[in-house]
């Protein structure tokens, strides 16, 4: 038995395949953990859905910015984009049982044997691991609830707030607990958010840096896998932060990462070139 975590997949399916094969992973006996963006932009977004719900027994998923942005266009279609590559999602015969599983994933997985957090951006350095999971539920189970959901991709949307507080309600409370789940790269030592930049750590805003660098961080000690930032390209300089987007959908590289041995594989991803 093995457990293997892999990159941003946005559509692209025969990479992620490949690499399954390489390792010969078994859906039987070994699982896959999934740092979100499952789809969109890349070339095989349905088919990708359906590969991995026909096997989603071995999976552990977190859902990423383009899989909300997904879930937010099946109950609003006008949400859809220039670039979006969606339609044939909403389109499909099966879309309604693809958006049900997906509303049930998370937005934050810990495995204490591993000891490890699967998140799809990243976390505030000031929250613990209880705080952590606490407010990812508050959004999971936002996105379970037929009488709330609506609303919620409604007020999705937005860079405000920028900084947590604990007296935050309502949507102000659920849009920055995803945004920072979901959205953040870097962020100042007291976890205000810059969410515009999208460079790599060396060009950080003024006043800001990679979440995963500030002194003191919380979970400093724990393995937080993430992906989300391909400008990385796989690399966060912290032992504990394990960067998994290596820019699949842009024709970089898939990575494949096994929480056991600490090893990686890569496949070449050229020809999913955007």
């Amino acid at each position: 038995m093995a457990t293997y975590a892999v990159g941003d997949l946005q559509g692209c399916l025969t990479p992620l395949q490949q690499l399954l094969d390489r390792v010969n992973f078994d859906p039987a006996s070994d699982r896959l953990w999934l740092v979100g963006d499952l789809v969109n932009r890349g070339p095989a977004s349905l088919e990708t859905l359906r590969f991995l719900y026909r096997m989603r027994d071995s999976l552990c998923i977190v859902l990423g910015n383009h899989d909300l942005h997904f879930l937010a266009t099946a109950w609003h279609h006008d949400f859809l984009k220039k670039h979006d590559t969606l339609q044939e999602i909403l389109d499909a015969p099966d879309c309604a049982e693809l958006v049900a599983w997906l509303r049930q994933q998370k937005l934050a997985h810990y495995d204490a044997d591993f000891d490890t957090l699967l998140v799809h951006a990243g976390v505030p350095p000031q929250w613990s691991l209880e705080q952590v999971l606490a407010r990812a539920a508050e959004v999971e189970a936002v996105l379970q609830d037929d009488t709330r959901i609506g609303d919620f991709f409604l007020n999705m949307y937005g860079n405000k707030p920028k900084l947590w507080n604990d007296t935050l309600d309502g949507y102000e409370r659920l849009r920055v607990i995803t945004n920072y789940f979901t959205r953040m790269r870097f962020c100042n030592a007291e976890g205000k958010l810059q969410l515009k930049a999208k460079s790599g750590p060396d060009q950080a805003p003024e006043g800001y840096a990679p979440w995963f660098v500030h002194p003191g961080r919380t979970l400093e000690q724990h393995r937080v896998i993430f992906g989300h930032w391909a400008a990385l390209e796989g690399r966060s300089t912290h032992t504990n932060a394990i960067a998994l987007d290596t820019g699949c959908v842009w024709g970089a590289a898939m990575t494949l990462y096994n929480l056991e041995s600490g090893e990686y594989h890569r496949r070449d991803c050229s020809d999913q070139r955007q």
